[in-house]
C-alpha cells in the first residue's frame, strides 16, 4: 500500500485520492476493512475532519461502507463499472505508444549497444544516480517520470554518440510525456523498479542484449495493461 504525506491545499481530494488508489489498485480489497480514522490521520498528517469528509465521499458512491462500532470497510457489491469509473484516462494513443516503442528500439537500442561498449564511471553513476531518484520518488509518479527519463537519457549521454544523444535530448517533452502518462495510468509498481535496476546491473555487466530484452519486455506489458483498459 503506498500512502504519502498530504501537503497540499485540496486536502480532503488528495485524501480522497489517495484512498480511492488503493481500492483501484487493489490494496484495499472488497470486504477488507480500512485503517481507522486516527490511523488515516497519522498515514496522511492530516486532521480528523478531512479524513472524516474523505470517507463519506466514497461511502456516498457505495464505495465504502461504514459499519456502527466497528469501522468502514470497502464494499462486498463493488463492481466493475464502479471501479472503471476511478481508472485514469490514457492520454496518448496507441499509435503514440507503438510510435515511441519503434523509436525506442531503433534510437535508444543502439545507444545501449555503445554504452555497453564506451561507458566510464563517471557515467555509471549518473545512471545509477537517476535511478536512486526513481526509487526514491516511487510514491510521486511525476518526479519518478522525471528520473526515469534522466536514467534513459543517461544512457544515451553514455553512448558518446553526441548525435544520438541530441536526438534522445531534443525528444524530452515527448519521451517525458509518454513516460509519465504511463506512469500516471499504470501506477509505479516494484515491476518497473526491479526492471530498471537490472537494466543498471546488465550494464555494469556489459550485457546490452539483456538491457534490450528487459525494455522490451516491458513495454509489451505495458501495451497488453492498456490494451486490456481499452477493451481491446
Amino acid at each position: 500500500m503506498r500512502i504519502k504525506t498530504i501537503e497540499k491545499q485540496n486536502i480532503v481530494d488528495e485524501v480522497y485520492d489517495q484512498m480511492k488508489t488503493n481500492i483501484v489498485s487493489g490494496s484495499w480489497k472488497p470486504g477488507d476493512k480500512i485503517p481507522s480514522e486516527n490511523q488515516l490521520c497519522q498515514m496522511f498528517n492530516v486532521s480528523r475532519v478531512s479524513v472524516r469528509s474523505a470517507i463519506q465521499k466514497l461511502r456516498a458512491i457505495g464505495i465504502i461502507q461504514t459499519r456502527q462500532g466497528q469501522g468502514s470497510f470497502v464494499s462486498q457489491s463493488i463492481n466493475d463499472n464502479m471501479v472503471d469509473n476511478f481508472i485514469p484516462k490514457m492520454n496518448l494513443s496507441e499509435k503514440e505508444i507503438l510510435d515511441m516503442s519503434e523509436f525506442r528500439e531503433t534510437i535508444e537500442f543502439k545507444c545501449i549497444e555503445l554504452a555497453v561498449q564506451r561507458a566510464d564511471e563517471e557515467d555509471m553513476l549518473q545512471i545509477e544516480n537517476a535511478l536512486n531518484k526513481m526509487i526514491a520518488n516511487k510514491d510521486d509518479y511525476k518526479k519518478y517520470s522525471e528520473a526515469d527519463f534522466e536514467f534513459h537519457l543517461a544512457i544515451a549521454k553514455a553512448s558518446k554518440n553526441d548525435i544520438l544523444f541530441m536526438v534522445m535530448k531534443n525528444t524530452k517533452d515527448v519521451f517525458y510525456h509518454y513516460l509519465e502518462e504511463l506512469n500516471r495510468v499504470l501506477g509505479v509498481n516494484e515491476d518497473s523498479l526491479q526492471g530498471h535496476i537490472e537494466q543498471f546491473q546488465a550494464l555494469r555487466n556489459k550485457d546490452s542484449a539483456r538491457v534490450k530484452a528487459n525494455i522490451k519486455q516491458g513495454m509489451d506489458e505495458n501495451m497488453l495493461k492498456i490494451r486490456e483498459r481499452m477493451g481491446r
